[in-house]
């Protein structure tokens, strides 16, 4: 197997950690690898009023590359995607863009959020 093959498999597995936490934090995910405005959101999910459309980034252990993997065209992508999917909902009071840091422990996934509210 490749390692593009490898990394897009650890990514999905990624992406799923993040979407099982927050159901088990009761949120609800509305959306996988959501497509539009030119950009892919890894996830939508709900709370409440919180609407928030995330980036999950697998890092490896240890490794020093932090926020800037996801610069001011990227959160700009994943704004103008959001723009688009909110038109569907009225009953919402916040939004935010997460980027989702997820590192693979020896028995389970470590996952830190940061927000970016808009």
């Amino acid at each position: 197997m490749s390692d593009r093959r490898d990394s897009y498999r650890a990514g999905l597995d990624a992406e799923k950690a993040v979407g099982a936490f927050l159901r088990s934090e009761e949120w609800v995910v509305l959306e996988h690898r959501w497509r539009g405005a030119g950009a892919e959101v890894d996830l939508i999910a709900v709370k409440g009023g919180l609407l928030r459309f995330i980036e999950v980034k697998l890092r490896a252990k240890n490794d020093p590359v932090g926020l800037e993997t996801v610069d001011s065209r990227k959160l700009a992508r994943i704004s103008r995607a959001a723009e688009v999917y909110m038109t569907r909902f009225d009953d919402f009071t916040e939004v935010c863009v997460t980027v989702a840091y997820v590192q693979r422990g020896a028995d389970s996934w470590e996952i830190e959020f940061f927000d970016h509210l808009g």
